[in-house]
């Protein structure tokens, strides 16, 4: 009985995530790979896709690459209960104050559900980016890792395993659509191209901060 509950609230979930999505005009059909392995992330030297995030107040945060003013530098990860990437924010902390100061945006794409955007982060990961000049998003409705290209199942049973270990996955990417975003990092142009592309089928390889940089140093300003 109450697996049938938790099936019952999943999908009255989901059906509610669809309803908001034609209210807002950013309905769109997924492109969720089978894998990891079998996901085709965009490349540099592609446009830079049309998305729509949600912030921390669930407001909804458009992307339109033909309405940059400044280049920006996306980086996406699965969540805050995954170790790989709170380990992986916690060692940017060293490169983004100069990467935004160089006059690039930064965004972090996470399949958390809004308002668990930074209370799943471990607190050390919270203490080592806070203040920092930088936005964090919500991608649990896999609109833009659908649409570049890094959204892949995972197992039926995957959400039942963190739900066990006592993470909250209601209405991340993982409960809504048995998805989760490859860790990635894109280095967007003020042309709306993709610049730099990075991700890696295993979850575990995250892009060191240093070549991070790198990829951001030729849309940063000389000071």
């Amino acid at each position: 009985m109450q697996r049938s509950f938790f099936m019952i609230g999943r999908i009255v979930s989901v059906c509610i995530l669809c309803i908001g999505a034609v209210s807002m005009g950013t309905a769109q059909t997924l492109n969720i790979a089978s894998g990891p392995e079998a996901a085709e992330p965009l490349q540099a030297g592609a446009a830079a896709p049309v998305f729509t995030v949600y912030d921390v107040n669930g407001e909804a945060v458009r992307f339109d690459p033909a309405r940059l003013d400044r280049p920006l530098l996306l980086i996406t990860f699965r969540g805050g209960w995954c170790p790989y990437c709170n380990a992986q924010l916690s060692g940017l902390r060293r490169v983004l104050p100069e990467i935004r100061r160089g006059g690039v945006d930064v965004w972090f794409l996470s399949g958390d559900r809004p308002e668990l955007l930074f209370a799943s982060l471990q607190q050390d990961t919270q203490e080592s980016i806070e203040g920092l000049d930088y936005r964090i998003l919500s991608d649990a409705n896999m609109h833009a890792a659908s649409a570049l290209g890094i959204a892949y199942h995972v197992p039926d049973d995957t959400h039942e395993v963190y739900e066990s270990r006592g993470r909250d996955m209601a209405d991340s990417s993982i409960a809504l659509h048995t998805a989760l975003p490859l860790p990635a990092v894109f280095m967007i142009g003020p042309d709306g191209r993709i610049a730099f592309s990075y991700s890696n089928p295993d979850i575990r390889v995250r892009l060191p901060a240093d070549d991070v940089l790198a990829a951001a140093q030729p849309f940063m300003r000389a000071r």
